[in-house]
């Protein structure tokens, strides 16, 4: 098994491990993160209808400025104001097989700054 196949695999493994603990329901729909090398995107998901309802990512973000972390706190805070908008005030955070560090920590900080709850 080539390396690049056996990462992408233990990833998703990662990913299914965090996902299972997740209970997210019509009130608490799931807030969903993916992380590239030059852009993080996240995104608010109805797991019951199978919908996103609201989406935000550092390519719509061209205003934004400063490092990655700010940028990334900078999306949590849009994606919280968006949601806000279609009356959801409480999530559940699934940062898939990223460790809550860095980017994926200052979108969720930014995502309380908004004014979700987690």
């Amino acid at each position: 098994m080539n390396s690049e196949r056996k990462k992408k695999k233990l990833a998703n493994r990662r990913a299914k491990r965090t996902r299972v603990r997740l209970k997210s329901t019509k009130a608490k729909p799931r807030v969903s993160v993916f992380r590239s090398a030059k852009h993080i995107y996240a995104q608010v998901i109805d797991d019951n209808a199978g919908k996103t309802l609201a989406s935000y990512s550092s390519l719509n973000a061209k205003d934004v400025a400063g490092d990655k972390k700010a940028v990334a706190h900078a999306i949590g805070v849009e994606l919280a104001k968006s949601a806000a908008g279609k009356g959801i005030t409480a999530i559940v955070f699934d940062r898939g097989p990223f460790i809550y560090h860095g980017r994926i920590q200052a979108l969720a900080e930014g995502l309380r700054e908004g004014g979700l709850k987690f």
